[in-house]
């Protein structure tokens, strides 16, 4: 069983408490920040500026400066309440906190909704005139990147009702966290020799690798049962998420949801199609390795609950903790001292990492912080390879976090989620290099060129697939299909029947899979998980082949921030994001390892 978060050694734990020391003392905070609270408005001396902007740049500029000052002390609160929150979803204390900061953040979204219309309401000629005055210099490049949203932004009395309504239109994401964290239980899945295994969030993933063929079916049927269950409520969610992102982007003038959703970050929507029909026309070796797959395990259908064991019969290994940090510090060192030493303290004592599961703990793995924090890393850490990659990817974010909230003012220190992954698999490309650079054996490096193999299937092949059936749902929703349970899995079942070739069997179970994936809530989200990876692989190339300078171009894009464009951000790093060239490199490399795998697994 897992073990109840009190029974959790505390060098085991993120130090949330170098934040706020206790629940008491975030509460004096959240105190003195509504203590002006009126009738009508928490921050009145926000409001005493509309209609006031153009009367001249000083004003503007005290405005935007407050703003930043109360959203810094939000996201603060925040932080401690979202991280005390997940490490038991179902403690009502923190859950409260988490609630009450939501809308306290909530509450400022809607007092400040007026702020972007009028800026950009002003004259062109002024808006002009106060990107050159000198009191708007440290805002300027928050000006410039509003003034591209100009076509898309409305009256402030619409603005407001928009503001409103954003609380009741994230319902269904909320809603489905609390089922899915909180709720679902699943039931246990028994192995080979009839003995019942626990199956929690967190475990399903390590009994998806396991030798014993049993114990993998039973936990892949067994927690899809469960989800189907509730196909239709699940359903009903992401079509009501799906709505509401039509909604906004209808609202806002948008041609379509994906149009609202990659705007705002200045990322064509060619990127996006790009990378799906970039993946779609070169699928074959995807295939190729499906069917090698079938091959290597001698099973006359593969099924998907065998698409994760290891393909080396004879090699397994398990990393403790501290294990693991060593072999990511060790592989990083190509970047240089300071970025080693950094994520060392972030290991060691500083305590960034939240690392095993405990009882209804948050499951998967995230790097979360603020301006005002460490950047934190959660995990559940089993001992596989894998976790031993999923710290280096979360640790990639969190030393992103660090030298941008370091380097970069407040307001220009949170960056695109665009090129937040690149930092993240760049990492867990160095990770494999070092690691097969130390390999002593044919087994062991098969081993890794499994486990390399496999994440780039997981995270350029899947996640293609995913935004690509994300983009189908709304597109069906904007031309009136109803979005029912019915043509999710039916969607589905035709993508994974089109990514994976003939080879694979798919169990019907598996068409519910689309209704577990919490990223299907977070509105075109996934495709950057497959740029990243592609980018992170033409950086970390660079990197090898120009040293120093490579080097230093790439700190200089963890340094930057949002102080420009994402895809502009990589150009400072050396990779151009506009063209398909990276991630048609990737493929090539997917194949040409699957070839070197094939070669090494026949001389073992």
């Amino acid at each position: 069983m897992a073990k109840e978060r009190r029974e959790v050694s505390a060098e085991d734990t993120w130090d949330v408490d170098s934040l706020y020391p206790n629940l008491e003392e975030w509460e004096k905070d959240f105190t003195k920040l509504t203590k002006n609270k009126s009738d009508a408005s928490r921050w009145p001396h926000l409001a005493s500026y509309q209609g006031k902007i153009g009367e001249g740049a000083g004003k503007l500029s005290t405005l935007l400066t407050e703003t930043n000052k109360i959203e810094r002390c939000l996201y603060k609160l925040y932080t401690y309440a979202h991280l005390r929150h997940d490490e038991d979803v179902a403690n009502d204390i923190h859950k409260n906190a988490y609630d009450k900061i939501s809308l306290l953040y909530f509450d400022f979204q809607n007092e400040t909704s007026w702020v972007q219309p009028e800026i950009l309401q002003l004259p062109e000629e002024t808006f002009n005139r106060y990107l050159e005055d000198k009191s708007l210099a440290e805002h300027r490049i928050q000006l410039e990147k509003l003034s591209a949203l100009k076509p898309y932004t409305l009256t402030s009395d619409k603005e407001h009702l928009l503001s409103l309504a954003s609380k009741a239109l994230d319902t269904p994401s909320k809603a489905f966290g609390v089922l899915n964290n909180a709720e679902l239980k699943f039931e246990p899945a028994k192995d080979e020799k009839g003995k019942e295994h626990e199956l929690t969030h967190g475990r399903y993933s390590l009994y998806l690798q396991s030798k014993d063929r049993t114990l993998r079916k039973n936990a892949v049927l067994n927690l899809h049962r469960t989800f189907g269950e509730f196909e239709n409520t699940i359903s009903e969610l992401i079509n009501g998420q799906i709505q509401a992102h039509i909604f906004q982007a209808k609202a806002r003038g948008y041609d379509s949801a994906l149009h609202a959703a990659l705007t705002p970050h200045q990322i064509d929507i060619e990127v996006y199609h790009n990378l799906v029909s970039t993946v779609r026309n070169n699928i074959s070796p995807l295939h190729k390795y499906v069917s090698l797959r079938k091959k290597l395990l001698g099973y006359d259908q593969l099924h998907f609950y065998d698409l994760y064991t290891s393909l080396v019969p004879e090699y397994e290994k398990k990393y403790s903790y501290s294990e693991g940090t060593k072999l990511v510090l060790n592989a990083i060192k190509p970047l240089g001292p300071g970025y080693h030493e950094i994520l060392e303290r972030g290991f060691g004592p500083e305590r960034w990492v939240d690392r095993y599961e405990n009882a209804r703990k948050k499951s998967g793995a995230y790097s979360s912080g603020c301006y005002d924090s460490v950047p934190y890393i959660l995990m559940n850490f089993q001992g596989t390879l894998r976790d031993v990659f999923t710290l280096a990817h979360e640790a990639g974010h969190s030393v992103h976090s660090y030298h941008s909230n370091k380097e970069q003012p407040f307001q220009y220190s949170n960056y695109s989620i665009f090129v937040a992954e690149v930092a993240s698999t760049f990492n867990e490309e160095l990770l494999f290099r070092h690691l097969m650079g130390k390999a002593e054996s044919h087994e062991e490096k098969c081993y890794l060129l499994n486990q390399k193999i496999d994440d780039i299937r997981a995270t350029l092949f899947r996640q293609t697939q995913f935004a690509e059936f994300e983009l189908t749902l709304h597109s069906l929703a904007e031309k009136g299909v109803p979005l029912n349970a019915t043509t999710l899995k039916e969607t589905y079942s035709k993508l994974n029947k089109d990514y994976y070739g003939k080879d694979l069997f798919l169990d019907p179970e598996i068409d519910v899979e689309c209704l577990r994936i919490p990223h299907f809530y977070y509105n075109f989200y996934v495709y950057q998980y497959a740029t990243g990876i592609s980018a992170a692989y033409a950086l970390v190339e660079r990197l090898m082949k120009e040293g120093e300078k490579a080097q230093q171009d790439y700190l200089k894009f963890l340094s930057s921030g949002s102080s420009l464009y994402p895809v502009d951000l990589l150009e400072i790093a050396g990779v151009n994001m506009r063209e398909n060239g990276p991630i048609e490199k990737l493929i090539k490399r997917f194949s040409s390892l699957v070839d070197e795998f094939e070669k090494e697994i026949n001389a073992c």
